[in-house]
This record gives structure tokens, sequence and C-alpha cells, in this order.
């Protein structure tokens, strides 16, 4: 027997009401107190908006890591510093690093930096995008990203590596707009080493609070997709948090909560993959993110404990009746 419709992704139900699965829907983070200086949106958040991680979400590799040889050939940075970040970026690429890990790893990546010009650096990535990052794009990610364009959402990258690796990616799969770690420049344009704004963890958040503020989004109605448990704070900061290649704790956070799981496994060329026309736009939307908050309401009901051995693939099918 299937289960009952999921509601339209332009009219989701509310945080806090109970889903078909009669789970709590996920918990939203507390609204960013106002900050002097700050504005707010002229009227009340009206926008809908789909947040997508970057590494290991939207690409299947780390976008730092990957540009490290096109810098080294560049003569942005050395044979040993490439070396030295694919060191410290392994841990992360296998296992995942909390927060004082990470921060090491970043702080070290921006020392890696240190007196190279902004300009360079982005001349750097856009010339190696077709090579180092193009192929390396989930089409699973893509079609998420061309369903939610296609329902009149916002897409928003928003990731901890560099704006100058960040910013170029997001065009590239069609975001609108990115967010990402700043780095510190001198009055010359050349990085200093250290690290203006970090987006690591739970940073991440509040900037995702901030640019709903900024741009009219309505969070309680908005998208968030990550693979790391690191990022439970963004992940509830909205009403659609889905779990994507899930490191161990966030699969059991997703499945205590009922979150949406996707694994995606398929990288692509983005030159070889083509959007759904626009008059299957609609339809492809509103399949693809049904699809998400029907797997949500299947793990909402899986019992735990019949849950613990068994692949998530065939419990769904067992569940849906298919």
């Amino acid at each position: 027997m299937s289960p009952a419709a999921p509601a339209s992704p332009a009219s989701p139900a509310p945080p806090g009401s109970p889903s078909p699965g009669g789970a709590p829907a996920p918990r939203r983070a507390a609204a960013p107190q106002a900050t002097p200086g700050s504005t707010a949106p002229a009227a009340a958040p009206h926008r809908t908006a789909a947040y997508f991680d970057l590494d290991k979400t939207i690409l299947a590799t780390s976008a730092a890591l990957a540009l490290g040889e096109p810098m080294r050939r560049s003569g942005l940075i050395s044979r040993t510093a490439v070396a030295r970040g694919v060191v410290v970026q392994l841990p992360y690429l296998l296992v995942g690093v909390d927060t004082p890990q990470a921060t090491r790893i970043m702080e070290r990546l921006a020392r890696m930096l240190s007196g190279i010009s902004r300009s360079e650096l982005r001349q750097v990535v856009d010339g190696a995008l077709g090579s180092a990052i193009e192929p390396a794009c989930y089409a699973e990610a893509l079609h998420l990203i061309a369903a939610h364009q296609q329902a009149g959402h916002d897409v928003v990258v928003v990731s901890a590596s560099t704006s100058e690796i960040v910013e170029p990616v997001a065009r590239m799969v069609g975001a609108r707009r990115a967010v990402a770690t700043r780095l510190e420049v001198d009055p010359q344009g050349r990085f200093t080493g250290r690290i203006e704004r970090s987006l690591l963890h739970e940073q991440k958040v509040v900037a995702l609070q901030e640019d709903a503020a900024a741009h009219g989004i309505d969070l309680e109605r908005s998208w968030a997709y990550s693979d790391s448990v690191s990022d439970e704070p963004m992940l509830r900061a909205v009403g659609h948090p889905v779990a994507v290649n899930p490191d161990r704790d966030l699969r059991r956070l997703a499945a205590r909560e009922g979150w949406p799981v996707r694994d995606f496994a398929r990288p692509v060329r983005l030159r070889s993959w083509s959007p759904p026309p626009p008059a299957a736009g609609a339809l492809m939307a509103g399949l693809l993110l049904a699809v998400a908050a029907t797997t949500g309401w299947a793990v909402a009901r899986i019992p735990p404990r019949r849950a613990a051995g068994v692949p998530l693939g065939p419990r769904l099918a067992r569940r849906l009746g298919r």
C-alpha cells in the first residue's frame, strides 16, 4: 500500500507538525538575533531556498584538494604544499573531522596561500574547472539543483572552502549564489595567511540565516543538503533537511529524526549532462522533491531494531511496497 502523497514542495508542512508517520517534523534552529547595523528585510520572508554543501554533496571530492595540482602547475604553490594539503585533507575525505581538526586544516590551507594574489588564484580556479572539478559533479545533485530551480527556489552553495573556489563552482552548477569562507587580503590584494570569516560547522548556520534575512528566504519552507554530522545546525535551521552520502553519525541522526537520506554515486561530466526540458521541469521537480519527503516518512516508520542491520534501499522498497 502506497503512502499518502507528501505535501507540495512549494507548500511544505510547518516545522513541528506531525509527519505522515507520526514522527515530529525536523526542528529548526532559533532565529538569529538582530545585530547592530543589520538591516531587516522590508517584508516577511516569502521565498524558498535550497542550501547545498559542496564537497561530497555536489562534488564527489574536495574542491580544494582537486585544485591542488592545477595550483602547483601554475606556480602558485609548491609540490610540498600540495602534498601537505593532501595529508591534512585525507582525514576529512575519509571519515570527517571534529571542529578543532577542521579549524587546523582551514588555518593550514590559509597559510599555504599566504602572499598569493587573489586575482591569480581566481584565474587558476577558472582555468581548472573543466579538468579538475567539472568531471566530479554528482548527476543526482545536478538533477536536484535543476528540480529546485524548476520549482522556483533559490539554489545556494554553502561551503567552508574559500570563496575564490566556491563561487566559480557554484556558478558552474547553476546556483544563484554562494556563501563561503573568506580569507583576509592585504591592500595589494594578496592573501595574508589569515582567515577573515570561517564557515566551519556551526558558523554555517549563522551564514545561512544571514543569507535568508538578506534575500527574504523563509527557512521553514527551505531545504538543506549535507554529508556531515558537523552540519547538523544548518540542517536543523530549515524545514526540509536532507542527508546526502551521510557519514555514520549523520546517517544515525537522520534515521532518528526521520530525515530523508540520499546516496549519490554517479559522478558525471557536467558538459555531458543536460537539464530536463522546460515542459518536464515542473513534473521532475515534484517527483524528485516528493521522493525526498516520502523517503523521510519511510525512514521514520522503520523500527530501529529491525533497521539496524538492513541496507536503506531494501528497507524503503519494502516500506513503500515496491
